[in-house]
């Protein structure tokens, strides 16, 4: 996938310091660094900063989580969660990328790439462990190609 320059210009931003409420509609990137809740819904980019908090449920194509998320995440190209993040919630994207040392406690519906166009699939058998890595699970045959995780952190 090639990146253009609007894809990395940051149009709206909730600053460090700042709690806003409501729901969100961005055009382009957006970027929290503060204190949001409510809802988002974005075709672009949301990215949670560091010191970003968010108690809400966004649908984006691309989520970056560096800070904490509270809520469900519905991603229909990826979700990227910083070694900063903490996920407390449920993830819904056809790819996860989780580096070294995030916090997540949740249930994770992997779809794969091929499964984008398909309705997200209803967990049945929830499965939880205290460890980041657990072998995937497929819920059934008709659904061979999406894995679920279910992970507990502890914090």
């Amino acid at each position: 996938m090639k990146y253009s320059a609007e894809d990395n210009f940051i149009n709206s931003i909730v600053g460090e310091g700042t709690h806003f409420r409501g729901q969100l509609e961005p055009a382009g990137l957006l970027r929290i660094d503060g204190d949001f809740t409510g809802s988002i819904r974005s075709g672009g980019k949301v990215l949670i900063g560091k010191r970003g908090r968010a108690d809400c449920s966004i649908e984006a194509a691309t989520v970056v989580i560096g800070g904490v998320i509270r809520g469900s995440v519905y991603a229909s190209e990826k979700v990227i969660v910083l070694s900063t993040g903490l996920v407390l919630g449920n993830i819904y994207s056809p790819r996860l990328v989780a580096e070294e040392g995030v916090l997540m406690d949740g249930e994770f519906s992997i779809r794969g790439d091929q499964a984008a166009e398909e309705p997200l699939p209803v967990r049945t058998k929830p499965m939880r462990t205290n460890s980041f890595l657990t072998t995937p699970e497929p819920v059934d045959t008709a659904a061979r190609s999406t894995l679920h995780y279910s992970l507990q952190a502890r914090v």
